[in-house]
């Protein structure tokens, strides 16, 4: 509740909406246009980072040097099911491009089936990896909520932390469901916050939703609507003003 009370649109400012703005550029049919495009919108808004497909890593990070924007990008995307040393190639072929944030996707399927040393012991090796390759990689793990019972997601934010992630974040907007405040509420309960930040990603499209995944706990927003949510917000800004 105090966390709700701080963060509003009164004590919010444009700018710092735009700091917790992850801008997704992974729809599969994308141009290289369509990429390059959206990085400069990343550049012009300010937002923390850019997060697109690893095939493109290596344009955003030219686009985006200099501008202050985190290029990030997805491993193991959308389904999670690739081999434990396929996402550590690809995380580590991604930083080597210019990525330093990485959203990997855990083994949904092993978690649900109750191997939860293998998913463990999954996430480790690519934040290993990844920290030894670059010690500043912030690494988030992508849970896929819509498909897990919340005694899963319980379990998916414990062994993420364990294994040392940065973030627990809800889903990769390309499965059944996107992020729920009560999902947000219950991950960021099941997390350290001092060591794990949660990020909210899937169906948040209004400055107000987003307000709102922030009260419920998320540090972080992966949208695609940046420009709308922005441009709103400095609209409402001006007319309390």
């Amino acid at each position: 509740m105090e966390r709700a009370a701080k963060i509003s649109l009164e004590t919010l400012t444009p700018e710092q909406v735009a700091k917790t703005i992850d801008h997704a550029l992974l729809r599969p049919e994308m141009t290289i246009d369509e990429v390059i495009e959206g990085c400069r919108l990343c550049a012009k808004y300010q937002v923390a980072s850019v997060c697109v497909k690893s095939c493109d890593v290596l344009i955003a990070a030219k686009q985006l040097q200099g501008t202050g924007v985190d290029v990030g990008t997805v491993i193991g995307f959308p389904h999670g099911n690739t081999s434990a040393k396929v996402k550590v190639f690809e995380a580590l072929q991604a930083i080597d491009d210019g990525a330093v944030e990485l959203d990997m996707v855990l083994n949904i399927a092993h978690l649900k089936s109750g191997l939860y040393d293998n998913v463990r012991e999954e996430i480790k090796l690519i934040v290993d990896a990844a920290k030894e390759r670059l010690p500043t990689c912030c690494i988030k793990v992508i849970f896929e909520c819509s498909l897990l019972s919340d005694e899963e997601k319980v379990m998916a934010c414990k062994l993420s932390e364990e294994a040392g992630a940065d973030y627990v974040k809800t889903s990769t907007g390309f499965s059944t469901g996107g992020a729920t405040i009560a999902d947000l509420k219950l991950m960021r309960a099941s997390t350290d916050p001092a060591k794990t930040k949660v990020k909210a990603s899937g169906g948040i499209r209004s400055l107000d939703y987003l307000i709102e995944c922030l009260q419920a706990g998320a540090d972080r927003i992966g949208v695609s609507a940046t420009a709308a949510i922005i441009d709103d917000m400095r609209a409402r800004k001006a007319a309390l003003d």
